[in-house]
């Protein structure tokens, strides 16, 4: 049975995991006959963020204990995070991934990534297992890996300039499209990053994660 790392980035699109995103992928993980372990980063997010208002809230919360809501207390920080105990590993998208992950929700292609983030990627394509990325995560997949990597984050333009200015290719794709880079292995699938349901969602994550087993058979 294959095992998956599902890397969190907080709870909640405005400043951290995309719910559905972070639930759908490890729905279609199961589904697929595989397990998941979940990790986050013990950081503090880079804010917070009132998901009726939009409004930024006058407090500081910690990525690692709010990502553990979504993981219903099964986490680890992701400094636990060792590629030789899993077969894949995979971000779900929300602005966390563009704000606490990385900081190209700022910065753009002069975007950073945070230490541990980048640690687990690079120990991941080093041993050639694969990597899957949704939504906005893809664009610090590109400011890691560079080197022409193929990914997608849907449609956006804006976005799409800030992948290609990182070393990174990007393809333009429509709902439950997975692009794959053959040679970095990595899985790319643009879910909110489109207008879209959570049916559509489910598309996005269970195609990306059927990909990612496929090249594991």
């Amino acid at each position: 049975m294959k095992k998956f790392a599902v890397v969190l980035s907080g709870c909640g699109v405005f400043d951290g995991a995309e719910i559905h995103e972070a639930t759908l992928t490890m729905l279609a993980i199961k589904k697929l006959g595989s397990e998941y372990e979940i990790f986050a980063p013990d950081v503090n997010q880079y804010h917070v963020l009132n998901h009726i208002t939009g409004e930024e809230m006058d407090e500081t919360r910690n990525v690692l204990i709010e990502s553990a809501r979504i993981a219903r207390g099964a986490i680890k920080p992701l400094t636990a995070y060792k590629s030789s105990d899993f077969d894949a590993l995979i971000f779900p998208g929300g602005f966390g991934a563009a704000k606490n992950l990385s900081t190209v929700a700022f910065k753009g292609p002069d975007a950073e990534v945070n230490a541990d983030v980048e640690y687990a990627v690079k120990q991941t394509m080093e041993a050639k297992k694969p990597i899957g990325a949704l939504c906005i995560s893809p664009a610090f997949i590109a400011k890691i890996v560079g080197d022409e990597v193929k990914v997608t984050i849907g449609q956006d333009e804006g976005t799409a300039q800030a992948i290609e200015a990182m070393g990174g290719q990007h393809v333009t794709t429509d709902h439950g499209d997975v692009v794959i880079d053959d040679e970095k292995l990595i899985f790319t699938t643009p879910c909110y990053m489109l207008d879209a349901d959570i049916t559509q969602i489910y598309d996005g994550a269970h195609n990306t994660v059927e990909a990612m087993l496929k090249f594991m058979d």
